[in-house]
Order: C-alpha cells, then sequence, then structure tokens
C-alpha cells in the first residue's frame, strides 16, 4: 500500500478542457440508499484536508471506458449501444452492497460487492464492444475494484493519517440494486465528473419476459 495519496486530477495526462470520453457507468440518480449513505459521510469529508468532494447527484460505478469521443464514431457507438443491451437482457439485477469508505492513492472510496458479479457485467460489456471492434480493440486491464469515489485527492499527502481518521469514522454501509448502466458522455471540470447520458441498457429486460410469460401459463 503506498505512502502517499496523490493527486487524481494531474494523473490523466490525455484529458484536456473540452475533451469528452464515452464510457459505460452504473449512475444512481435519485437513489434513496445512496443519498442516505452520501450524507452520512458528509462530516468525515468535511474533515479531510485535499479532497475534491463528489455531490450526491454524481455518484458514480465506473464500469468500461470506450473512447474519447474524438475518436469513436457516432455509428459505431450505436452499434455498441445496440450490443451491449442484447447482451444484457438476460442478466438479471442483482443486490449490491457499498461501502465502508476506505482511503485509495487517488480517492475516498466505497467499495462495491458483490465483485464477482460485478466482473461479469463488466465482462459483458467489453464482450459486446468487442462484438463491434473485434477482439483486439480493448486493452488488458487490472481486474476491475469496484467502487464508488466519495471525493478525489487533489494534492499528495501522506496516507497513513488519512487512514487513521477515515478508519477511526467510517462504518456507514448501504444496500440498493442493479438493474442498469449506462452509457455516458463524460468531463472534467472544475474538479468534478460531469456527463451527459447518450443511452442506457437496462438488466435483464428478457429474462423478466420469460419469467412473466411462465407465471401466466
Amino acid at each position: 500500500m503506498s505512502d502517499d495519496v496523490r493527486d487524481h486530477w494531474s494523473s490523466h495526462p490525455n484529458w484536456r478542457p473540452g475533451r469528452s470520453f464515452y464510457t459505460w457507468h452504473v449512475i444512481f440518480p435519485g437513489d434513496p440508499a445512496l443519498l442516505e449513505l452520501h450524507a452520512a459521510y458528509q462530516h468525515l469529508i468535511g474533515s479531510l484536508a485535499g479532497i475534491s468532494p463528489v455531490p450526491a447527484e454524481l455518484l458514480h460505478l465506473t464500469m468500461q471506458g470506450v473512447g474519447f469521443a474524438d475518436r469513436v464514431p457516432e455509428s459505431d457507438l450505436e452499434l455498441i449501444v445496440t450490443a451491449v443491451r442484447r447482451r444484457l437482457d438476460y442478466v438479471r439485477p442483482f443486490g449490491i452492497s457499498v461501502g465502508p469508505a476506505v482511503v485509495d492513492a487517488e480517492s475516498l472510496q466505497l467499495p462495491v460487492t458483490p465483485v464477482d458479479r460485478m466482473r461479469r457485467l463488466q465482462d459483458h460489456l467489453r464482450a459486446a464492444i468487442q462484438d463491434v471492434w473485434g477482439t483486439d480493440s480493448l486493452p488488458r486491464l487490472p481486474q476491475l475494484k469496484p467502487h464508488i469515489s466519495l471525493g478525489y485527492w487533489n494534492k499528495e499527502a501522506p496516507a497513513e493519517p488519512l487512514r487513521l481518521r477515515v478508519n477511526a469514522d467510517a462504518g456507514e454501509t448501504a444496500a440498493t440494486e442493479l438493474t442498469g448502466v449506462s452509457l455516458i458522455e463524460l468531463r472534467q471540470e472544475n474538479h468534478q465528473y460531469v456527463w451527459t447520458v447518450r443511452a442506457t441498457a437496462p438488466l435483464g429486460r428478457k429474462a423478466q419476459a420469460a419469467d412473466d410469460a411462465g407465471a401466466g401459463s
């Protein structure tokens, strides 16, 4: 584990003002469990120096990048959305647990479980992109460590004092249901990630239809 946290915003050199990135995220607009959890951590976040807090409306769970918008043709994006929806039609919604908070090298984050279900969901997203672009279209990356960031460190600092502070006051958790993913066009603005939703892909549409048909027979 690193002895320091680092400035998240200087760690991504390919970003520049006005440039946006297509990515599949889970977002949580109006989710009461996540809103309550976010509120429970505000006292802790307010006591930490060198952090850019994430507002409740911008909570997100990063799943799978597609590419910078200036490199992805609109026609390809539409094909990827269709491929993702097709692959997720039989992936049923599932419950997730969120938290408690931990100190990561670039953020204060809430781990999300079950990890195996989240990784399988990412596998479906990656396979859908490869349906359009081919099997060598995505780089090998470290295994997904699903999390929701409460804030991003904006300067280098020793990690251990932050861990001690967080571990002393970071026991809150929440449970909610993951029912779909969103293709967003992501931007960095004023030490925040903001986005426009381009498409959504619900989980389990055909699985639910099969269940309904079976119940009616």
